[in-house]
């Protein structure tokens, strides 16, 4: 396989197995390999963030930019943006990834106009169409970002200036229109400075019935053009406001809920974005899965020593694990994925490091995969779980759930029985079991 960009890997990246030495091979993601009623490609739906993969500078708040790519070398900012989706669809390929997501200004560049801004959207749109076709490379979801531009330093949907808040919705209408023309499974909103900085200037019910209105528009519209794909909320605690509005999964089911926007949404559960509230990342997931809300991961990590997004790749066995089995078992993620919110580190300047590091994210995710899958085959914790709430499937505990009894008849009952016994909950055993699978 040729191509002008990524020179170091001619063919695409195969699967040899985990003993193999190459570093350009999967040693446990096996694509077609089955595990129960699905292959490992289906059960992982995979997906390329163009921002970090192609827009990615090594930059962060203490350096300037450390990656030279060849395919930001061109002048023009549309012949620069061209040559990034030349430079992504070549390595799709050669990772052999099945999907991409995007912001609609990673895509293409923002112009000296709104109106200049959609012709490049509309431009490029049109390239990544035929390079899809070309390739059998599907989009995750799109989304558009309301964040970088100075005019959403106070928000987007949630801006204090009517303005601003509709050249918000303008621009979320157009990338709506983008990821429907590119056949997006999904779409996501990510509400990047949604939130506020201090309540001295901030009417806070007033701004989330502003987001709540900025959604239904959305829906609404969605509706109008017939765009199947599901809808996405993507939760974040903070960073940069020092509140937002989506905190958390369980701060994002309410509002939803509040709003009359619950049947329209499901989340998009970011690993890192987990741990910057305080989470780990399997309570979001659990969270949006016992809500029936569970769509689509972006899966990364954080430096726990470290306060903010590092957006680091998925190498911790016991995260990928949990995660796979929250998902296996509610059957899958649907529509939605796995995207690979992350970059390499700042020192990663080959851009043939991207590709040891998507390996790497891969391969973990497929190792927890067999893991998972293994644990619920043989019903490791299940057997377990069901054991310690089996005193609801009878009894008092059976008309309780069932609403058969109350308060005073439940005042009668314990009043003729012996003090309840504590079980144990069994958690070093657990544990153990996790490890004797690992």
């Amino acid at each position: 396989m040729s191509g002008r960009f990524f020179t170091k890997v001619q063919s695409p990246i195969s699967f040899e197995g985990k003993n193999s030495k190459n570093p350009l091979a999967f040693k446990y993601f096996n694509k077609d390999q089955r595990v129960g009623s699905k292959t490992m490609s289906e059960h992982l739906r995979f997906s390329v963030a163009y921002w970090h993969t192609l827009m990615g500078t090594g930059s962060d708040m203490f350096g300037s930019a450390s990656f030279k790519r060849e395919w930001h070398k061109a002048t023009d900012p549309m012949d620069r943006a061209k040559e990034t989706m030349e430079a992504a669809f070549e390595f799709f390929q050669k990772l052999g990834i099945e999907y991409y997501c995007f912001h609609d200004r990673d895509i293409a560049p923002e112009g000296d106009t709104f109106t200049e801004s959609c012709k490049n959207l509309e431009t490029i749109v049109e390239l990544a169409k035929t390079l899809q076709k070309q390739t059998g490379v599907k989009l995750l979801w799109g989304t558009a970002n309301l964040f970088s531009n100075p005019m959403y330093a106070q928000g987007a949907g949630t801006s204090p200036n009517a303005h601003v808040m509709a050249h918000a919705a303008a621009q979320v209408k157009n990338a709506i229109d983008a990821t429907n023309e590119l056949g997006g499974e999904n779409y996501v909103f990510w509400g990047g400075r949604e939130g506020y900085e201090t309540l001295l200037n901030t009417d806070l019910k007033k701004e989330q019935e502003h987001i709540a209105r900025f959604l239904h528009m959305a829906v609404d519209y969605k509706r109008k053009i017939g765009f199947d794909g599901q809808f996405l909320i993507e939760p974040k605690p903070a960073e940069p406001s020092k509140h937002q509005y989506d905190f958390d999964a369980a701060t994002t089911l309410s509002f939803l809920t509040e709003y009359d926007l619950l049947d329209h949404f499901k989340l998009n559960i970011e690993a890192n974005h987990a741990t910057l509230a305080g989470h780990t990342f399997e309570h979001e997931l659990a969270v949006a899965s016992a809500a029936g809300k569970l769509g689509s991961v972006d899966a990364n990590r954080g430096d726990l020593l470290l306060g903010w997004d590092t957006d680091q790749f998925p190498t911790n066995i016991y995260d990928t694990t949990f995660a796979m089995l929250i998902i296996l078992n509610q059957q899958g993620l649907g529509k939605g994925g796995l995207n690979f919110d992350a970059k390499p580190r700042r020192s990663s300047t080959d851009p043939t490091d991207l590709f040891h590091a998507h390996i790497g994210g891969m391969d973990m995710f497929a190792r927890g995969l067999l893991i998972a899958n293994a644990i619920i085959e043989d019903k490791a914790l299940s057997g377990f779980i069901a054991e310690r709430y089996g005193s609801f499937n009878s009894g008092i505990g059976a008309q309780i759930v069932s609403g058969q009894i109350g308060l005073e008849g439940i005042d009668e009952w314990v009043r003729t029985q012996p003090a309840p016994v504590l079980q144990s909950g069994r958690q070093e055993m657990l544990e153990n079991i996790i490890n004797s699978y690992i």
